[in-house]
């Protein structure tokens, strides 16, 4: 079985996340990302929520954090 890797900016140009706890777009395919890249960094999907994997350089947890607005678990 194949996975699914979303690679994408974190915010968008007005600093809002892009990283949802509900997609509003429309859907092809529901629970089916694996992992999260962006330009603050990496994290993998869980069943409770986001697990952070790496961060980009220079960006630290608590950057991250602030700027998701999915939940991110330990």
């Amino acid at each position: 079985m194949g996975r699914v890797v979303v690679v994408m900016d974190h915010t968008s140009k007005h600093g809002e996340s892009k990283v949802l706890r509900d997609c509003t777009l429309p859907l092809t395919g529901k629970a089916v990302v694996d992992r999260i890249i962006t330009n603050l960094g990496v994290l993998d999907v869980g069943h409770k929520g986001l697990h952070v994997v790496e961060l980009a350089p220079g960006v630290t947890e608590a950057e991250l954090r602030a700027a998701t607005e999915a939940t991110i678990v330990d």
